[in-house]
């Protein structure tokens, strides 16, 4: 056990470690923007082969102490009445107001509003990974970056200090000037 604890401290594990953790956290990243893409697919496919329908907002819950807000949505689709949630996102409307939807004909409990929100809260732990992605994403690339030997690369270069006449303070002047300094008395 001490070997290998041994073995991996060695600088290309740590290394190799680094270069992971960057990778992980860019495919977590990435996450939640592949997701987006697909959900955004699947609200245009329900407006095309979805029945239409029109939904009522029955109530309004504000969920954690006020920041997350809920709308709860009524209606019916052959002869059926089916209540579900959407997340206020970027519409939140008052009670009573009605809602054009599409459904999916597979499963009634799925549609999408007129104002592109998918039925549920779809999204929300993608959302969570994609932060704790780009989180671990910057450590990795942090992490990588530290391990590169740039003074190695790019030694440091020595700077030539300059010698020149004293000035009134007592330090030295050096005048890049043409004329010549004259000398107050």
């Amino acid at each position: 056990m001490r070997r290998l604890i041994m073995m991996l401290r060695r600088p290309v594990w740590v290394t190799v470690g680094c270069v992971l953790l960057m990778v992980i956290g860019g495919a977590l990243f990435w996450l939640p923007m592949r997701t987006q893409s697909a959900l955004e697919d699947w609200e245009t496919e329900l407006r095309a082969t979805g029945v239409p329908a029109r939904g009522i907002i029955y109530d309004r819950v504000a969920k954690r102490g006020g920041t997350s807000t809920t709308m709860h949505l009524r209606y019916d689709v052959a002869g059926r009445t089916y209540e579900q949630e959407i997340g206020c996102v970027e519409v939140c409307l008052p009670v009573g107001d009605e809602v054009s939807i599409w459904v999916n004909r597979a499963d009634p409990s799925d549609f999408v509003t007129d104002f592109d929100e998918l039925s549920g809260h779809r999204g929300r732990i993608q959302g969570v990974v994609g932060a704790a992605g780009f989180v671990v994403l910057v450590a990795g690339i942090l992490l990588t970056l530290s391990r590169i030997p740039f003074r190695k690369w790019f030694p440091a270069r020595a700077r030539r200090r300059r010698s020149g006449a004293p000035s009134r303070d007592g330090g030295a002047f050096t005048s890049r000037s043409k004329h010549k300094r004259v000398g107050r008395s």
